[in-house]
């Protein structure tokens, strides 16, 4: 034994020397990650040690305020189950900003991918990437996430539930469908506000003509009002025996959900990148937060996030998807009550690193901004 354990230390000792002769400044820009991936940057923008990066190969007009971008990823891209999304990182008008966006194209094994973008009113990503961004340039993306995906043997009734842009990773999960054979009975209602705004709306419409197993409906909300649940049992009759996908805006989803429990029926798979806004009985008053860096004081609101709290009041908080993932906004909290608004775990812990874009105040707070 004291044999092995000599062996196994003079083997650690190299190691370790061998570390610190590979960090030594000597080797620099050889040892440095960061100046290496600039060194093949310079070369090929995509090029990378550790980074996701992708080209834009073409851009494409849905709808009059939707385009979708093709993107060609370099061999970092480890391939994306359909249903999936990513966080792509931009650098739009000088600020390098993340936003999470559903893989809307099938997988199949080329390395490039859809990604369909809706403008939204104010938002500075999809502002600039229809606006700014063309073929020929480049992006960052994050490894694909999600568990919104198909099980291993799909049943055989599905309904395909989507409003506004929520039409892109059902469309992923239509095409894996398509590809493996599948001879079930698919529906899906598809909600836009007019025709114009169906997104795909030709292209579903052809593959509904060619394919017995989907039967489309759609739902125009300019026209015909908020789709009412009833309506919706009455366009899919069979509704409590589906199994049901759904993306959508989150109180869209939220109403479906709750007329499925509420009848006791399997809730709906889904998809939501939004936060829920909670308040409870934990957080039923606005709560004094103090920032321990820029020495400001501000009120957060019940059921906020604190990101959103703190831009507010004037601070200036590293972010990044807003959502959770991305953990960019983590900071240190040296006091008080917080409430994870995705999972609804409170936690107390003094001096726990917190992501300020999922969590709301629910007592007073000391944070390190």
């Amino acid at each position: 034994m004291f044999t092995q354990l000599s062996v196994s230390g003079t083997a650690f000792l190299r190691m370790s020397s061998l570390t610190q002769v590979w960090r030594s400044p000597w080797l620099a820009p050889f040892n440095d990650v960061t100046a290496l991936n600039d060194l093949l940057g310079q070369v090929n923008a995509t090029w990378s040690l550790d980074q996701i990066k992708a080209r834009v190969l073409a851009v494409r007009n849905e709808t009059p305020d939707t385009k979708t971008f093709v993107l060609r990823a370099n061999r970092r891209w480890p391939g994306h189950a359909a249903g999936q999304h990513v966080v792509l990182e931009v650098e739009a008008d000088g600020v390098r900003r993340h936003r999470t966006f559903s893989i809307a194209s099938t997988p199949d094994g080329s390395r490039v991918i859809h990604l369909t973008v809706k403008r939204q009113p104010q938002g500075k990503v999809t502002g600039w990437m229809h606006d700014c961004l063309r073929p020929g340039m480049v992006v960052g993306l994050s490894p694909p996430q999600g568990a919104f995906t198909l099980p291993r043997r799909a049943p055989q009734r599905l309904l395909l539930l989507s409003a506004g842009s929520g039409v892109t990773p059902l469309k992923a999960l239509l095409g894996q469908l398509q590809l493996a054979g599948y001879s079930g009975d698919i529906r899906w209602v598809q909600v836009s506000r007019q025709p114009q705004d169906a997104i795909f709306s030709a292209e579903l419409e052809r593959l509904a003509e060619q394919w017995p197993a989907l039967k489309l409906e759609r739902w125009y909300t300019a026209r015909q009002g908020r789709l009412d649940l009833g309506t919706l049992a009455s366009l899919v009759p069979d509704l409590a025996r589906r199994e049901t996908l759904m993306c959508g805006p989150a109180d869209f989803m939220h109403t479906v959900r709750e007329y499925f429990l509420a009848r006791g029926w399997p809730a709906p798979r889904s998809e939501s990148f939004g936060l829920p806004r909670i308040v409870s009985h934990e957080a039923s008053a606005p709560q004094t937060v103090h920032a321990k860096i820029s020495k400001q004081v501000f009120t957060a609101q019940p059921g906020a996030s604190l990101l959103e709290q703190a831009e507010i009041a004037g601070l200036k908080p590293k972010h990044g998807c807003r959502i959770g993932i991305c953990q960019t906004c983590k900071c240190v909290k040296h006091a008080g009550t917080v409430r994870n608004l995705l999972t609804g775990a409170v936690s107390s812990e003094p001096g726990e690193l917190i992501q300020l874009c999922i969590n709301t105040a629910v007592s007073e707070l000391s944070l390190e901004l």
